[in-house]
């Protein structure tokens, strides 16, 4: 009975983490929003960023569709069986794979093939460690691949573009820390938060930086230069205007948490680990004798619920243009558009992701691309009764690991439009301006926003890729997003990189006490 309530417990702290965002957590993008002008990009960013939180709170569904690769630390007294713990969290993880809580993500790095239920070699990641209080202390993170593949490391001295030399002192460690957040754009699904770690090995490093995220967001530093150094950093990342999503604002990190390990005279590395907005992380305490929570973490102060703003925001409108589009899109459609336009889908997309990509660039496609709409999106998906394929989460994934593809796809198979997040490189812009495409930027995390946009599935093609890499045929109404990159030549990520390059270069000189 004992080891059947820690695997009910700890479904349940899976469960939570994935769909309900700590307190602490929502505060901050509560803060965020207040900052905001009414009517900007950012502010209609925040306001869909909003509406997701609830709409996941509200269906007990994945905020984001990338549950991330599921990361526990867990403390346990001495005299309780490690392995057992173990074995229950692999039971809860199959469960909540099952459940459609988690998309299938474990992927064997040489063949490709995804397990299906988010297990396999290493995943799910647990680290244990002994204590000597009477209760289970059980934490979980569940970071994506965006805000994942945006983590950076340093090794000092090292130089660093638009701040120069980065030594081996505090001010190195500053330099580095900067040049992280601007490095990260929109990629992460910027507002985020950083977890830093100072010292230590390639390995440990990191590892310290990611214990870092488990802090209270409102907490301070106990070391007197590390709380300085995260109030620096914290409020002069929010002065380089890269904004939510990357698209201008002034929230551009929510939070900063460092800290320091001894290291060897020879090396001296700075670990960063980035945040998506979609601030996974929970944590539980659970009695060692018989297995039922006792205590969640994070959860002092106000819930913020967001029903009220999102409606209140949804009254003052937006000066960008708004155009309504339905495939097949025309040559002449496409031109029309610039950056800024705000794009309303509705009809059909395709689903396409890293699989898919490659495969086109070396076979025909299932079905006819001409004038349609690729969505860089790996969906949560599940079976209704009826063995109907229903879609869970579906947010954008970050569509600069296409960049070597997608140009050449867009132009040998007619593709118009290209959805995602984070934007893309100068040879997709090329390819935009000579073919007639444009890029449409959704908002990073906001995976249930987007699947209430999508009313049925109507097909699916590669599903031996598995569910996130399949294409997927999607009907949707009012699929809301951005331009950012048009065939005229223009970029707005291009624009803003450049823009918060020059901002921080003001910051290459030492400026804090």
């Amino acid at each position: 009975m004992y080891i059947e309530q820690i695997e009910k417990s700890l479904y349940e702290l899976i469960c939570e983490t994935s769909t309900n965002l700590p307190k602490d957590v929502r505060r901050k993008i509560r803060a965020a929003k207040e900052q905001e002008d009414a009517g900007t990009r950012a502010a209609m960013s925040l306001d869909t960023i909003a509406q997701n939180i609830n709409m996941a709170d509200e269906k007990i569904s994945p905020i984001c569709q990338d549950t991330g690769l599921p990361t526990f630390k867990i403390k346990t007294p001495v005299g309780v069986n490690q392995l057992e713990i173990k074995a229950a969290i692999k039971r809860a993880i199959v469960q909540a794979t099952k459940d459609a809580k988690l998309r299938p993500n474990s992927v064997d790095s040489l063949t490709g093939d995804n397990s299906g239920d988010n297990l396999g070699e290493g995943v799910p990641v647990v680290k244990f460690e002994q204590w000597e209080q009477d209760h289970i202390e059980v934490k979980l993170i569940l970071k994506g691949g965006g805000c994942e593949n945006k983590n950076i490391q340093y090794s000092l001295p090292t130089e660093l573009e638009g701040l120069g030399r980065a030594g081996r002192d505090l001010d190195g460690i500053r330099k580095c820390i900067l040049h992280s957040v601007y490095q990260a754009q929109g990629q992460g699904c910027s507002a985020g938060f950083i977890g830093v770690g100072i010292g230590g090995d390639r390995s440990s490093g990191y590892d310290l930086a990611k214990e870092q995220l488990f802090r209270e967001v409102d907490d301070v530093n106990p070391h007197a230069q590390l709380a300085e150094l995260e109030d620096y950093i914290l409020d002069t990342a929010n002065k380089l205007g890269i904004g939510t999503m990357g698209f201008g604002g002034e929230a551009t990190l929510l939070g900063c948490k460092v800290g320091v390990m001894h290291r060897i005279p020879a090396s001296f590395y700075v670990s960063v680990a980035y945040n998506c907005w979609a601030y996974r992380r929970m944590a539980v305490d659970i009695d060692a004798k018989t297995g039922e929570i006792t205590n969640w973490h994070y959860n002092d102060g106000e819930k913020i619920a967001f029903a009220q703003q999102a409606e209140q925001q949804d009254e003052k409108k937006s000066t960008s243009r708004t155009v309504e589009l339905k495939a097949p899109i025309t040559e002449e459609q496409i031109r029309d558009l610039k950056v800024g336009d705000v794009v309303k889908i509705s009809g059909r997309i395709y689903t396409g992701r890293d699989a898919i990509h490659k495969h086109l660039m070396e076979n025909d496609s299932p079905v006819d691309l001409d004038g349609q709409i690729i969505y860089h999106c790996g969906p949560v998906v599940a079976k209704d009764e009826d063995g109907n394929y229903e879609i869970k989460a579906a947010g954008p994934t970050t569509s600069a690991r296409e960049e070597p593809y997608q140009g050449d796809i867009m132009k040998k198979f007619g593709v118009r439009a290209v959805i995602g997040k984070g934007g893309m490189g100068p040879k997709t812009l090329a390819a935009l301006e000579e073919h007639g495409g444009v890029y449409l930027n959704a908002i990073g995390g906001a995976a249930q926003y987007y699947a209430d946009c999508i009313k049925a599935v109507e097909g699916v093609d590669l599903l031996e890729f598995g569910i996130p890499e399949a294409m997927w045929h999607l009907r949707v109404e009012d699929f809301t997003a951005v331009v950012t990159m048009d065939s005229h030549g223009n970029s707005l990520h291009a624009d803003v990189d450049k823009s918060s390059l020059e901002k921080l270069a003001q910051f290459k000189e030492k400026v804090y006490s």
